[in-house]
């Protein structure tokens, strides 16, 4: 069983925005959530960095470093990525549709 956070909650308690680096986003398809895909954290070069499992809602989140970053999620609904810049400290949203594989 992994033992990665809810990724459906608020951020955890103390949680600095003005200090921390907070990558979140959904999952979907058409626009509906998807539950349940692997999301991967890939760094600038394409390297893997973390990954997490988005809740039924399609959430997601990964507290990461300033800089560019993919977030490509694996799912049975599809797969699909997304680009995501980062350029300091804060809560940094991005969204990643997903097509039928």
């Amino acid at each position: 069983m992994c033992g990665a956070p809810d990724q459906a909650v608020a951020l955890p308690p103390g949680t600095d925005l003005s200090k921390e680096t907070v990558l979140a986003g959904r999952v979907v398809i058409g626009g509906e959530p998807v539950g349940g895909a692997f999301v991967r954290l890939l760094d600038g070069t394409g390297e893997f960095t973390a990954e997490v499992v988005s809740s039924a809602s399609g959430d997601f989140r990964f507290f990461a470093a300033p800089g560019t970053w993919t977030v490509r999620a694996l799912s049975r609904a599809g797969n699909g990525q997304s680009e995501l810049t980062a350029d300091g400290p804060g809560l940094h949203q991005v969204e990643v549709e997903v097509a039928a594989a």
